[in-house]
């Protein structure tokens, strides 16, 4: 199969938030969706940072988005997120849940959980949860997982709240992109159960560069492994924004099936997007069920996908 943004079709009159879209695949995301004819909201952790990359998008896209302050390792920001936007708008077509952090040094949530399964799994869970009543009206649900998810065995309640002594980095990367795709595939099957007019998928960019491979060194205080994983990244990935081809034709194929996870083709490392298998592991109905009990438990968010009369 062949495909480039080209083949995105007409999105005008369509709504997109976009998690994490102020640089790398986001931004390249909401790129191309401006282009395209979307509305698109740019959620993001730093507003100055925001407000820059929406000067940009508005240049480079033709037009310019809206910024909503969203931190997604803090519930309370994300529920006044959720408000803002529950307040301002009636129907959001696209979601897509992209924004996270790989392989930090030991870091817990301002709620208490483990930083990369906090962000990358509850901080979604809960947004999608909390805009259920915009969403069950005919909207897409992208989340962007990885790869690495075949790096992970399982998942456990106790690793929402693993504390610094067990904590592995990548281990607890691998965690919450197994987590991703647990949950998107949970969504799935309980938005078919309730004939709800929501499409739950998949993606990811394969090897893609961003800055995402450099960010876990800074924050350890590394800046020359930062520097060196910033040179490898650009010497042997594809750019950002063919990582985001995955996120994009997951986010606008009209004929792609529920519950499917698209990646790069070559190898899932590069190329055109195709549709890929998780692991084993990921499809499992009955850790997504758990998961999902963990996931209500842990952020007081439980999405109802009750479909509006």
């Amino acid at each position: 199969m062949t495909w480039s943004t080209a083949d995105i079709p007409d999105l005008t009159g369509r709504r997109a938030l976009v998690t994490g879209a102020t640089s790398g695949i986001g931004y390249e995301t909401a790129l191309e969706l401006l282009r395209h004819g979307a509305d698109v909201i740019v959620a993001a952790r730093n507003p100055e940072k925001a407000a820059r990359a929406a000067e940009r998008l508005t240049q480079q896209g033709g037009r310019a988005p809206t910024v909503l302050e969203l931190d997604l390792a803090d519930l309370a920001s994300v529920q006044r997120a959720a408000d803002e936007v529950l307040a301002k708008y009636d129907r959001l077509e696209l979601l897509i849940n992209n924004a996270g952090v790989m392989a930090p040094p030991y870091r817990q949530t301002v709620d208490g959980f483990e930083l990369q399964l906090g962000t990358n799994h509850l901080g979604h869970f809960a947004l999608t949860g909390r805009l259920m009543p915009v969403l069950l009206k005919g909207s897409r649900v992208v989340t962007v997982s990885s790869f690495m998810h075949k790096g992970a065995r399982g998942i456990s309640e106790a690793d929402l709240r693993r504390p610094a002594d067990s904590y592995r980095k990548w281990d607890a990367y691998c965690r919450s992109k197994l987590a991703n795709l647990l949950f998107m595939l949970e969504l799935d099957r309980r938005a078919r159960a309730a004939g709800a007019e929501l499409l739950s998928v998949g993606a990811h960019p394969g090897y893609a560069s961003t800055h995402l491979q450099a960010a876990g060194p800074e924050l350890a205080g590394r800046a020359l492994q930062a520097q060196l994983w910033g040179l490898a990244t650009r010497l042997v990935a594809q750019s950002a924004a063919a990582g985001a081809w995955p996120s994009l034709y997951a986010a606008t194929y009209a004929d792609l099936r529920p519950g499917s996870f698209v990646g790069p083709a070559f190898f899932e490392y590069r190329g055109t997007p195709k549709v890929v298998l998780p692991t084993r592991t990921a499809q499992d109905p009955e850790l997504a069920q758990r998961l999902w009990a963990w996931s209500v438990d842990a952020t007081g968010v439980d999405p109802a996908l009750t479909v509006p009369r």
